[in-house]
């Protein structure tokens, strides 16, 4: 098929549970991917960037996207020992470039990268999903975390459900309910509460214009290697697009999208459009956001939520929820036609089922659910493609 996306699969490396030939069993042909051995704001080497490179090649697929290169906190807060974690930052992008890997994702999410409160939902079906829960969320915050004023972010109605739930919740809850709100990114360590605690002091002095100044900074600052070495930068939205836990969100709506796209308005400053983060919000018009969007989105994560009166959601199958999936492949069709590069997109996250029930994977990547979910996508996909031409 002329002007196909490309077809991209997150892979966490050798320790993956699904392996690079599972994934090239289940169709897709380029690989998103990061050196998670590697800590935050340390330097990837070429030498590091090239072995993954060629494992990933000899297996017969490309990697296409880096996801992702996190950004320091000292980045984020603007720390006195900014400058230096910058131009680590900076040799890492000339590095992948020089190996042929020139699609960055990353995001500037204080401290915690995804929140979830719960990962494994049942579903009707007997799979498992991920879940938020807007009770749960205060439950944490009141009775776990204890932070000052949490009891003013919440509705009255869910702070009434939290006060029920949290005088019932045994120390094997509150351990499992942390261990899930706070889980790092597979291969990255789990933040603390220690660290959630003092993360919120700085960031409550920092706010919401201090970390969108913090961001325009970083992207000032690595302007000249971007354009120089022609990378694409790629901003992961807030997940989920909403403050919480006392922390500032930049990335949530289309207003913070047009600021971050205006205030460094240079071709290599670009959006990674996840529908599953964008979608959890009610405030967002998915189809209207990519429409304005989508000459500076260079990379795509697609997945579907399901949400409840209060807000809370979960991550339902691929093309049932609340996004309107047909309205946003069909733009990325359309707007991959005048493309020189296609654009990549990944089935992103996915049911846990069949036979992955009795595994242990990386929660949201399994690969039998992200396998349906790619499937469904692609054949999506050709439809669209065929009927517009």
């Amino acid at each position: 098929m002329k002007h196909k996306l490309q077809e991209g699969w997150r892979w966490y490396g050798p320790d993956d549970t699904v392996s690079l030939s599972d994934i090239r069993q289940a169709g897709a042909e380029a690989i998103v991917t990061a050196l998670h051995h590697i800590p935050h704001g340390e330097v990837w080497p070429v030498a590091d960037i090239l072995e993954r490179k060629n494992i990933i090649e000899q297996a017969g697929l490309v990697w296409s996207v880096v996801e992702s290169v996190p950004v320091h906190e000292a980045i984020k807060t603007d720390a006195e020992e900014s400058s230096f974690y910058l131009e680590n930052y900076k040799t890492t992008l000339r590095n992948l470039a020089d190996c042929g890997i020139k699609t960055i994702c990353y995001n500037f999410m204080p401290v915690l990268d995804w929140t979830r409160t719960q990962l494994d939902l049942v579903m009707e079906d007997g799979s498992k999903a991920l879940n938020f829960d807007w009770v749960d969320l205060a439950v944490f915050d009141i009775y776990v975390l204890k932070r000052d004023g949490a009891e003013y972010s919440y509705s009255d109605s869910i702070l009434d459900l939290a006060h029920k739930k949290g005088a019932t919740l045994t120390e094997v809850d509150k351990e499992e309910l942390q261990r899930n709100i706070l889980m790092g990114i597979p291969g990255e360590k789990d933040a603390s509460l220690e660290d959630l605690k003092d993360s919120i002091h700085v960031y409550s002095k920092i706010g919401h214009e201090g970390l969108r100044k913090n961001l325009q900074k970083f992207l000032t600052a690595i302007a000249p290697v971007c354009e120089d070495k022609q990378v694409h930068m790629t901003i992961h939205p807030d997940d989920p697009p909403f403050p919480i836990l006392g922390l500032p969100r930049i990335a949530s709506n289309i207003d913070d999208f047009e600021f971050i796209l205006k205030a460094v308005d240079r071709p290599f400053n670009g959006v990674c459009f996840c529908t599953g983060s964008l979608g959890a919000g009610a405030h967002n018009d998915l189809p209207s956001m990519l429409e304005k969007l989508v000459e500076r989105v260079y990379f795509v994560h697609l997945r579907n939520v399901k949400r409840n009166d209060l807000g809370s959601f979960y991550e339902s199958d691929h093309l049932q929820g609340e996004v309107d999936m047909y309205a946003i492949v069909k733009i990325l069709v359309e707007a991959n036609k005048n493309r020189t590069i296609p654009i990549p997109y990944r089935p992103d996250h996915g049911h846990q089922m069949l036979d992955d029930l009795n595994k242990v994977t990386n929660p949201g990547y399994s690969a039998i659910g992200r396998l349906r979910g790619l499937a469904e996508l692609r054949g999506l996909e050709m439809g669209i493609y065929k009927n517009s031409n």
